[in-house]
């Protein structure tokens, strides 16, 4: 039984454990530094360094900027959740009822998609560590709450590429 212990005769979770006691502070801390980090990135380099893509790199640049911005708001807002109920503000039935409004499988194009290789590094790292950040959340919430939606992506990249092309499409012809 990976990730539960026996302690006193109960099932203990460690996941769960390790969210409501202080080594929860280096996880919240990395998510919402990825947060502020993403945001300045978008706001300033970012914002230049889209104005030099291709079109199509461009379009991309575009749909996964409002895809990493996504996902990072819902990894905030399950991290603010928990820090909650680690802080006694809300209860951990509470939470658990709040989360619900929480998704964690905002996925991403994949490194195939077409104009991938022509972003800039930055926002790919950011792009990649968001999705890693996502991963990791992903597994403790279903640890912690045994919710595991159904089908959820192996990783963040997994994609069908007609659907990216269709996607692509809607955010051009959406613009312009």
């Amino acid at each position: 039984m990976s990730g539960v212990s026996m302690e006193s005769g109960k099932m203990v979770r460690l996941a769960e454990r390790r969210i409501f006691s202080q080594s929860f502070k280096p996880l919240y801390n990395e998510g919402m530094g990825l947060v502020e980090q993403a945001a300045e990135y978008l706001d300033g380099k970012g914002r230049a360094e889209a104005k030099r893509l291709s079109r199509l790199a461009a379009t991309l640049y575009a749909a996964e900027s409002m895809r990493l911005t996504t996902r990072l708001m819902q990894v905030a807002s399950w991290l603010l959740l928990q820090r909650a109920a680690n802080s006694g503000e809300m209860s951990r039935d509470q939470v658990a009822s709040e989360k619900s409004k929480v998704r964690l499988d905002t996925a991403s194009a994949h490194d195939d998609a077409p104009g991938w290789d022509e972003l800039p590094a930055d926002f790919r790292d950011l792009v990649n560590r968001s999705l890693s950040l996502q991963a990791r959340v992903r597994r403790l919430d279903e640890e912690i709450y045994g919710n595991a939606r159904l089908a959820p992506p192996e990783t963040g990249r997994k994609g069908n590429p007609v659907s990216d092309q269709i996607t692509l499409l809607k955010t051009v012809f959406a613009g312009g």
